[in-house]
């Protein structure tokens, strides 16, 4: 058991290390995300039922096993389905991590808002007068609201009063506050589907904790018929006692949906949720060991292309040339799943090559592989070249023709433009035997005076200074015969 452990251990790797602290994180946000929702006891029973499928496969329990690997094959739907407003909240928090805190105009103090909104719910208790008041937290409220009107205007008790006096067209609606700022009123809220929980609710209070289930805003509700104050936050619908424990509720949320600036933010994040962030460590762990440990080494066979770099131009390798050897690589499967053959190859370096034949020998550190995989294997295991320096030469060009122009008609001249090309070539040739020709041009087909584009015909061994062959072109100037049928 120790020498497993050990085994374990010694086989950890950088990228082993940063791979269990990701998916630490991400098991840790999620934890926390559920703790809270109502939809965890789902999610703890889709774990349970994981349990007992990795229990049921160690015993070898077939039907057992064969059942669950059915549902968790259609796993990812149902989750879609069960968790589907769950995680469109999560992708937006997600979405949110990544904005700039925005600024309001003529700031004021958190706790003179809370004390305007305490105040002025205290005042529209009193007098029986019915009220939703929305404070908006870290996540978007827009997909959740119908109707209303744009205020945005500075919160202040007559504003909020005026609202839901009884003879405004906006008071059986929803006020949203964003801020200091009073952004619109007269809103529908969504209504909960789980209000039986909390005995016969009016239609303000079904629609305070129907946003709750959805997001993080906060929802004041002031009843009608009794004068009480109530908040809906996190699925949760409460009944404060008066507006000094609204205000102090108030403060509370404030302080969370805005928190101040802290100097240690790891060594806080490290400190809260510590019980779901040792859960999730536990977790990362144990799929690395089950999925991510390097237990046993395969070997496979590639075939892949030599690619000769940093070789000057003035050097040139001679047909014929190896482009593919053959590579044996070892690792972890896992290692291979992750591997792209495509993006193998042999990289020759030809930075220190000499005139003549030689022979490379081919080593490990000429293939780029991933740092889980070895090179144990490569065939052929040296590559013999033939390498000639080039040097540099003029040569003319030689316009070929064929046949003859129409009757009546005689070659006066023919040049081309330009006359020679600058070409590399190799040393050991004579550039007295080399020539280059033009492609063969038909003078039948000329009729009169032109000038052509034309393409060059050179041997395979030279190169052009400009690395591809220039643009030539030939003229032929005609003149008519002095008797019918005489030649060029």
């Amino acid at each position: 058991m120790i020498d497993n452990i050990v085994a374990v251990f010694n086989s950890l790797r950088i990228q082993d290390i940063f791979d269990i602290l990701i998916i630490w994180i991400m098991t840790s946000v999620l934890l926390i995300w559920f703790k809270e929702r109502a939809s965890r006891f789902v999610f703890i029973g889709i774990g349970l039922l994981g349990i007992i499928y990795l229990t049921a496969r160690f015993f070898q329990l077939y039907l057992t096993t064969v059942v669950l690997q059915g549902f968790f094959a259609i796993l990812l739907f149902v989750l879609v389905v069960i968790f589907q407003e769950d995680l469109r909240r999560f992708f937006e928090r997600l979405a949110m991590w990544g904005r700039f805190p925005q600024k309001f105009f003529e700031e004021q103090p958190v706790h003179q808002d809370a004390e305007t909104i305490a105040q002025t719910v205290s005042n529209l208790a009193r007098k029986h007068i019915g009220a939703l008041i929305v404070i908006k937290g870290g996540e978007p409220l827009d997909r959740h609201l119908n109707g209303g009107t744009l205020l945005n205007g500075i919160l202040s008790q007559p504003l909020l009063e005026s609202i839901f006096d009884p003879h405004s067209i906006g008071h059986d609606g929803a006020v949203v506050i964003e801020g200091n700022r009073v952004v619109q009123f007269g809103c529908h809220l969504p209504l909960s589907i789980n209000a039986g929980r909390f005995g016969s609710l009016g239609l303000r209070h079904t629609a305070g904790l129907g946003l709750s289930e959805r997001c993080d805003a906060l929802s004041i509700v002031v009843s009608e018929e009794r004068g009480t104050i109530s908040i809906a936050l996190k699925e949760q619908l409460r009944e404060l006692a008066n507006a000094a424990a609204l205000r102090v509720e108030l403060e509370s949320y404030y302080a969370q949906t805005a928190p101040k600036p802290e100097t240690r933010p790891v060594v806080r994040w490290l400190k809260e949720n510590s019980r779901e962030k040792i859960i999730a460590l536990a977790l990362a762990c144990i799929l690395w060991i089950t999925f991510g440990y390097q237990k046993e080494s395969v070997r496979r066979d590639f075939t892949v292309p030599v690619e000769y770099v940093n070789i000057s131009p003035e050097w040139v390798i001679e047909e014929p040339k190896i482009t593919e050897v053959k590579i044996v690589l070892m690792g972890p499967p896992q290692a291979f799943q992750l591997l792209d053959p495509d993006t193998l190859k042999v990289s020759l370096d030809l930075s220190q090559i000499r005139e003549g034949w030689r022979e490379i020998a081919l080593s490990k550190d000429m293939v780029k592989i991933p740092s889980n995989l070895t090179v144990v294997g490569i065939s052929p295991a040296q590559i013999g070249m033939t390498a000639s320096r080039m040097i540099q030469a003029s040569l003319p060009i030689q316009v070929i023709t064929e046949g003859r122009p129409p009757p009546g008609l005689s070659v006066q001249k023919i040049s081309a433009a330009p006359p020679a090309v600058k070409v590399l070539i190799p040393s050991k040739l004579s550039q007295n035997g080399i020539r280059i020709k033009t492609e063969a041009i038909d003078l039948k087909k000329v009729a009169s005076s032109t000038t052509l584009g034309v393409r060059l015909i050179f041997p395979s061994d030279i190169q052009f200074a400009g690395g591809k062959p220039p643009t030539v072109k030939v003229t032929i100037k005609l003149k008519k015969s002095s008797r019918p049928g005489s030649r060029s």
